[in-house]
C-alpha cells in the first residue's frame, strides 16, 4: 500500500507502519511506561492550569466579599495574575540557612505535593473516566492524604528555625487532630455504600449523601478545612505569631511548591466532596457525566471560598477544642444513627438499600443533626457576656486631685 505513494505522503506512512506494528514481548514495559507518562503529563499540566485558575477566581471572589477589586492589573480582569506570580517566585533566589538539614529540607516540599497528585489516581471523573479503579479507594485516600502531616513536620524541623519548628509542631497536632472526626465521617459513608470503592459509593448514592448525611458532611467540610490551613484554622500560618509557620525559612521556587499545594487542596477536597457526598457524575440526561462532576466540583469551590472570607481565625485553644469537643462528638452521634439505620433497613438478602430507604434515613439524620449541633453548640457556648460596673483599682491615684 506505502509503495503506491511518493514524497512526504510515503514518508508518513512509513512512519505510521513502524509505529502500528507490535512491539517484542521484551519491551512491553517500555510502551506501559509511555502511556503511563504521557496520561500522567497530561493529567498534571491540566489540574495545575486550573489551579492557576482556581486562585484568581479565589482571590477575585474574595474580593467581592470584602468589598474591593482583588486582581486587576495583569492581563483583562487579572487573568494572568497568578502567572505573573509564577514568573516572580521563579526568579526569586533559592536560599537554605547554613544550619538547615538540607536533603530533609528540599525533599519537604516535593512530599507536601506528591499526595495531591495521587489523590487524582483513584478519582472516578465520569461512568468510564478514571486513571485507577482500587476496591479500597476511600481507605487510599485518607492513608495518601495524611503524608502531609509528615511533609509539616520535615519542613519545620529541617529549618532549624524555632518560629518554623512551633509551627509545624503546631499544625501536626491539628492535622492529627482532625483526621479523627473526618476519617469517622467517611466510616458513615461506608456504612450506608457497603463499599471502600469510590466507583461502588458514587453507583450507590440513587439519593446523594449530602441529604442523607448532612451532619457528615459539615464535618468533612470542618475539618478538610482545618487540614488544608485555611481560614478559619489557618493557625499553622498566623503571621502575627509565627510568621509564616513551617516554610517561614523557604523561598523561591520551594516556597512556590508549598503555595501550589495549598492551592491544590481545596481542588482535591471539593473533588473528593463531590465524589462521596454529590453522587459523582451522577445527573440528569443529555448532560454527560464529566460536566455533572466540574459543576459540583465548582459548587463546592465556592462555598470554601465562602467560608474563607466570612469566618475570623481562631485562636489555637479554640481550634483544638472544636476538633476533640466539638466535631469528635458529632462525628461518633452520626457514625452510630448510620449504624442503627443499615442494620434495621438494609435488604437481608443483598445488604443495599433502596431510594425509599435513603430518603427515610435524610428524614431521621436531619432531625439528629439539628439537634446535635444545638446541643453541642450550648455545651461548648459561652453564656451571653453581661457588661459589668468598671470598678477603679485601688492603686490608681483616681481621687487625687491636681496640684
Amino acid at each position: 500500500m506505502c509503495s503506491e505513494l511518493k514524497g512526504g505522503f510515503l514518508h508518513f506512512c512509513n512512519v505510521y507502519r513502524f509505529f502500528d506494528a507490535p512491539l517484542p514481548e521484551s519491551l512491553d514495559w517500555l510502551a506501559y511506561a509511555l502511556a503511563g507518562f504521557s496520561l500522567a503529563f497530561i493529567v498534571i499540566n491540566v489540574y495545575v492550569m486550573s489551579v492557576a485558575l482556581y486562585v484568581w477566581f479565589e482571590r477575585r471572589a474574595i474580593g467581592r466579599f470584602q468589598s474591593r477589586l482583588g486582581p486587576n492589573r495583569w492581563g483583562p480582569f487579572g487573568l494572568f495574575q497568578p502567572f505573573a506570580d509564577i514568573i516572580k517566585l521563579i526568579t526569586k533566589e533559592d536560599i537554605v540557612p547554613e544550619g538547615a538539614d538540607r536533603p530533609v529540607f528540599n525533599l519537604a516540599p516535593i512530599l507536601f505535593l506528591a499526595p495531591s497528585f495521587v489523590v487524582l489516581s483513584v478519582i472516578p471523573f465520569g461512568q468510564n473516566t478514571f486513571l485507577g479503579r482500587l476496591n479500597i479507594g476511600v481507605l487510599f485516600l485518607i492513608a495518601v492524604t495524611s503524608v502531609n502531616t509528615i511533609a509539616v513536620f520535615m519542613a519545620g524541623w529541617s529549618s532549624r528555625n524555632k518560629y518554623g519548628l512551633l509551627g509545624a509542631m503546631r499544625g501536626v497536632a491539628m492535622l492529627i487532630s482532625y483526621e479523627v472526626p473526618m476519617g469517622l465521617a467517611l466510616a458513615g459513608v461506608l456504612l450506608t455504600a457497603g463499599s471502600l470503592a469510590l466507583f461502588q459509593v458514587v453507583q450507590g448514592q440513587h439519593v446523594p449523601f449530602l441529604l442523607v448525611q448532612p451532619l457528615a458532611f459539615l464535618i468533612f467540610v470542618a475539618a478538610a478545612s482545618a487540614e488544608m490551613n485555611r481560614t478559619p484554622f489557618d493557625q499553622i500560618e498566623a503571621e502575627s505569631e509565627l510568621g509564616a509557620g513551617y516554610h517561614t525559612e523557604y523561598s523561591g521556587m520551594k516556597f512556590a511548591i508549598f503555595q501550589l499545594a495549598e492551592f491544590l487542596a481545596p481542588v482535591v477536597t471539593a473533588m473528593i466532596a463531590t465524589t462521596v457526598f454529590l453522587s459523582g457524575w451522577r445527573g440528569f440526561w443529555p448532560i454527560p457525566g464529566q460536566l455533572w462532576f466540574l459543576a459540583k466540583v465548582l459548587l463546592v469551590l465556592f462555598i470554601l471560598v465562602w467560608v474563607r472570607s466570612t469566618w475570623p481565625r481562631l485562636r489555637v485553644d479554640q481550634i483544638m477544642g472544636f476538633a476533640w469537643k466539638g466535631l469528635f462528638p458529632l462525628a461518633l452521634v452520626n457514625l452510630f444513627v448510620l449504624a442503627a439505620e443499615v442494620l434495621v433497613l438494609k435488604d437481608p438478602a443483598t445488604g443495599t438499600l433502596t431510594a425509599g430507604d435513603l430518603w427515610l434515613m435524610a428524614a431521621i439524620n436531619w432531625v439528629v443533626a439539628l439537634a446535635s449541633i444545638i446541643v453541642i453548640a450550648n455545651i461548648l457556648g459561652q453564656r451571653r457576656i453581661q457588661p459589668q460596673t468598671p470598678v477603679p483599682s485601688p492603686l490608681a491615684s483616681m481621687q487625687a486631685e491636681a496640684d
